[in-house]
């Protein structure tokens, strides 16, 4: 049997893979071509090409064919077409010559950014005409296969082997149930179904040989074929030595695919198993350390599955060169794949401008905010310390709850489950964190809360209940009784944001809705909840929800019977998690966890808003500083930044542009974030070994270049036409997150970065405070905007933005909300709540046609300047400085101190007072033009109404110059406003 395999191996025809440096026009003709030689005899040519194809189904794709001018072939036929070759018969469009032969044309049907790549069809065959062709023997010589660009090529790892080449390979190994290829990490294995030719090339081997520098994360790959299906693979080490000695300690290698650190800091360990026929990669990392001495190390790698082993002798010739940075400045050579198992940032150290908590009695202080827990382990009180105007504290306290929140377990409608609380305790007293416990006992149950709260002002809580008999219960309710003056505003449970309605009535429904918590309360005082069991997963959010939803968990849900329902109930605004009948069987558990917000999280920092002006676009820095630009945006699909989440390729660029920016007194921001992922990613073969553990699945498709390089199961996402970058759809929370946030520290330390625009978010507040403390670092700037596009649709999963994120809210420095939400419809209520930010501590931007420049007044907001032609905040900016508008008191409408109101409850007033004169701000709701009066409170403003002068001053594109003595009959037209100077 192998010398038929060494027969074989010597009769198989090499084919040169070449570079066509994007000599045709791929998005007609495909990506990829064959290039022959017609010898000019006769008027067929017949050419014999053994392609080597990964793709399926060749036979169901066109296959055309050109001649050096561009000239298309007239009669076109194939014989023996399949995967690994085919005979092409043709007639020559120009006599002897070189053709081309394309193999893999397709066109893009859907939407630009969400292209359909749609293979063509064969064309219909002149069978006569080939049936005589057939006749001709081989005239025509192949002498290479091109791919559009280098990026497009098969070689070598996606050149398949022939069948006969792996049965022959095989048939060598009939009593073992898989065999091992050990292989360079510059040569990444990317095919799941077929062996690559160079494996058959280089033949098995059981040694392998590397070269490493010291301190260098070094890798490379055991690919296991499966002769039979595998269970449980598992890939063990011993350590590495030298003749002399010398050691790496096995504690410094480890398998990516069954080992690792997830995103939460928890051990992860994976189970592989691999179907017959399939191959799977193992990556092995390899941290050697700085201190080792140079030399040849030397150890054993055993794979086991299915009772059986394979032993890979592994030799590594440590180089004396030392990697400080430990190779991750060249990631192409795998050097960053132990950033998949990095903790960094992971010790929940206290963020500013947040404080450390204290604790007194069963009462925590953080900043602003109040949280005193019960006996039985549940909030008694929450209490805010933030004024209405949201730019300072009050001595009083906003107390959030009428009452403490609490569970009842209704065994009828009358009788329920009477609990004993006992052994409350804190148990973690630390700056970022304090914890506790409490067991509650009743006749049939038994309820254990742990709960933990920090300093951003994030609670969790697990509640474990646990059935000490059989029993039945008609309901189980959880309630949370608000102060009613604490309830002015609700968003979400399929409510938009806006004046909290009498009664709110809903039901689970994961399939179709990202619906699993609300927020309520008043602009200084609020309190966000959602309800969870323990097998919560974080859905796909955006317009892949549906594709991903939540899961409905098992105690709160109950089959669908659960809800919540809230409504005012005697003296309290009653918030009533309910479940529905239910039953329990003596030894279940159930798990009803929730988890808090207590809003606001800050401070408004509006000099913040008046100083930082972010120019959304890559362009000429000087340009942009002739703006009054201060903070450059630097999107995906731009010369520094090109490939979408993944800004490493590109980075000298970027840093010569961050320097040149710094020098000029500018920052600069770059696009990054996690909910997908580019094709140009330097990691991807190892992402897609890990199964679906970082990369969703999905039915596949999308543009060419993803069905030709990762056959299925994916979800394809955004694509830049102009460069070609494609995306795929990350599944959620994983491990990426780690290399996610070592990313962002390299970008820190060896770009400068100033921080982070993010557009949306795919993961939680543990990898958020992570990204601001490396962000921040070194009192590095960490300013952080977030962009989104109104959630609130199907595909979406009518989900609210500022509660689909508000956990992100704490470490965030400002809203861009964004695509689809109307600022000419939208109530005030709706722009405080969902769009502003204000409530939460924060201040925010308009994106949609540019927003409502004096609706935006009213909140400190503005469209942001260089997104489109139209954007353009610069007037405003321009009677902001006039005015001197930093160091300025913005007193809202919505406070109860502001000193200016109007007479129509339609034209609404935001004031910024500063010393000596004061701006305000008029934005109309009303119906139609009207005119309206000021009432002033003078002596709030600490001005002289007998000295002051009311004027509307010139500003371009927002309103013309206007003097209204007394303030009385000022005009404002329906959907705008004015900003007057009070001096």
């Amino acid at each position: 049997m192998c010398a038929l395999f060494s027969q074989i191996i010597l009769q198989a025809q090499t084919l040169k893979y070449t570079n066509g440096n994007n000599a045709w026009n791929a998005d007609s003709l495909g990506n990829h071509r064959v290039v022959l030689q017609f010898a000019g005899n006769g008027k067929v040519a017949h050419a014999l090409i053994k392609w080597r194809r990964r793709d399926e189904n060749p036979e169901s794709k066109r296959i055309i064919v050109q001649d050096e001018k561009g000239k298309q072939v007239k009669n076109l036929g194939t014989e023996n077409l399949s995967r690994e070759s085919v005979d092409l018969y043709f007639e020559p469009a120009s006599g002897a010559g070189k053709y081309f032969v394309y193999y893999l044309p397709f066109k893009n049907e859907g939407r630009s950014n969400y292209p359909k790549g749609v293979y063509l069809k064969p064309n219909v065959v002149d069978q006569n005409w080939l049936n005589k062709a057939k006749a001709v023997k081989v005239n025509s010589l192949v002498s290479e296969i091109q791919s559009i660009d280098a990026f497009n090529s098969f070689y070598p790892m996606e050149v398949i082997a022939t069948k006969a080449e792996t049965n022959a390979l095989k048939s060598s190994y009939l009593g073992d149930s898989f065999m091992v290829f050990p292989e360079d990490r510059l040569y990444p294995i990317k095919m799941q179904n077929d062996l690559p030719y160079r494996w058959i090339q280089n033949g098995i081997k059981k040694i392998f040989s590397g070269v490493a520098s010291k301190g260098e994360h070094y890798s490379f790959q055991l690919g296991i074929f499966a002769l039979k299906s595998l269970q449980n693979v598992s890939v063990s080490y011993s350590d590495l030595k030298t003749k002399s000695g010398k050691v790496i300690s096995s504690k410094f290698i480890n398998c990516l695919n069954t080992n690792g650190i997830g995103y939460d800091n928890q051990p992860l360990i994976q189970k592989v198993n691999v179907s017959s026929g399939k191959v799977q990669p193992m990556w092995i990392t390899i941290d050697v350390p700085k201190t080792t001495v140079a030399g040849i190390y030397v150890g054993q790698f055993t794979v086991k599955a299915n009772g059986q082993s394979k032993t890979v002798k592994v030799s590594i010739n440590v180089q004396n060169q030392l990697l400080v940075d430990g190779g991750v400045g060249t990631p192409d050579k795998q050097t960053r794949l132990t950033w998949l198992n990095s903790n960094l940032a992971q010790a929940n150290t206290v963020v500013a401008p947040y404080t450390p908590l204290t604790v007194e009695g069963n009462v925590i202080s953080l900043l602003g905010r109040k949280f005193e827990i019960n006996t039985d382990g549940f909030p008694k009180q929450i209490q805010t310390f933030f004024n209405t105007e949201m730019t300072g504290y009050t001595e009083k306290a906003n107390n959030l709850l009428y009452e403490p929140i609490h569970f009842h377990f209704y065994n009828t409608p009358k009788i329920q489950e009477k609990f004993t609380a006992n052994s409350f305790q804190i148990t973690d007293k630390e700056a970022g964190t304090v914890k506790w416990k409490a067991t509650n006992i009743s006749a049939n149950l038994s309820m254990d809360v742990e709960g933990a709260l920090e300093f951003d002002g994030y609670a969790h809580y697990s509640v474990k209940v646990t059935a000490l008999n059989d029993i039945e219960f008609s309901n189980v309710d959880f309630h949370i009784p608000f102060d009613k003056s604490a309830t002015k505003y609700l968003m979400g449970l399929g409510e938009k944001g806006g004046i909290r309605p009498d009664t709110v009535k809903w039901k689970w429904d994961v399939a179709n809705k990202n619906q699993d918590a609300v927020w309520i309360g008043n602009v200084n005082a609020g309190l966000y909840f959602n309800l969870r069991d323990e097998n919560y997963v974080r859905p796909l959010n955006t317009n892949f929800y549906l594709q991903k939803p939540l899961v409905l968990p098992k105690s709160w849900g109950n089959d669908n019977k659960g809800g919540i329902q809230i409504n005012v109930k005697g003296s309290s605004m009653l918030a009533d998690g309910f479940t529905g009948p239910r039953s329990m069987k003596k030894g279940d558990v159930l798990y009803y966890n929730f988890n808090l917000l207590i809003t606001p999280f800050h401070l408004l920092d509006t000099d913040f808003q008046w100083e930082n002006r972010f120019y959304h676009k890559y362009g000429s820095l000087d340009t942009i500083k002739a703006t009054g630009a201060t903070v450059v945006n630097i999107h995906h699909a731009t010369p520094i930044n090109p490939w979408i989440n993944y800004p490493f390729i590109e980075w000298k660029k970027m840093k010569t542009y961050v320097d040149e920016a710094h020098k000029k007194g500018l920052k600069v921001k770059i696009y990054n974030t996690v909910r997908e992922l580019s094709n140009h990613a330097y990691e991807w073969p190892a992402l897609r070994s890990l199964g679906t553990q970082v990369y969703s699945p999905g039915k596949g498709g999308g543009f060419s270049w993803l069905q030709e390089h990762l056959d299925s199961n994916y979800i394809p996402a955004w694509f830049v036409p102009e460069i070609k970058d494609a995306a795929i759809i990350n599944s959620g929370m994983n491990r990426w997150h780690n290399y996610y946030v070592e990313g962002m520290n390299w970008l820190v330390k060896n770009v400068g970065i100033d921080g982070v625009y993010l557009d949306d978010v795919a993961f939680d507040r543990v990898t958020m405070k992570r990204i601001k403390r490396v962000l921040t670092q070194n009192n590095h700037p960490g300013i952080i905007d977030l962009h989104s596009a109104n959630q609130y649709n199907k595909n979406d999963g009518f989900n609210n933005s500022a509660i689909l994120y508000m956990e992100h809210f704490p470490y965030l420095n400002r809203l861009w909300f964004g695509e689809y939400f109307d600022y000419q419809k939208s109530s005030p209520d709706f722009f405080l709540t969902e769009i502003s930010g204000i409530p939460f501590g924060l201040m925010g931007e308009m994106l949609q046609d540019d927003g409502n420049p004096w609706r935006g007044m009213i909140y400190g907001m503005t469209s942001r300047l260089g997104w489109s032609d139209k954007s353009d905040p610069k007037p405003l900016w321009k009677a902001w400085d006039s005015f001197g508008i930093k160091g300025s008191e913005m007193i809202g409408y919505w406070s109860d101190n502001c000193p200016v109101r109007t007479n129509n409850p339609g034209v609404l007033a935001t004031v910024y007072k500063q010393k000596g004169k004061t701006m305000v701000a008029l934005a109309s709701w009303a119906e139609d033009d009207v005119r309206i009066d000021l009432t002033i409170d003078w002596l709030k403003l600490g001005l002289d109404a007998a000295k002051v002068k009311i004027i509307a001053p010139d500003i371009n594109q927002f309103q013309s110059t206007g003097n209204y003595p007394e303030g009385k009959s000022i005009p404002i037209e329906k959907g705008k406003g004015l900003l007057l100077i009070l001096e």
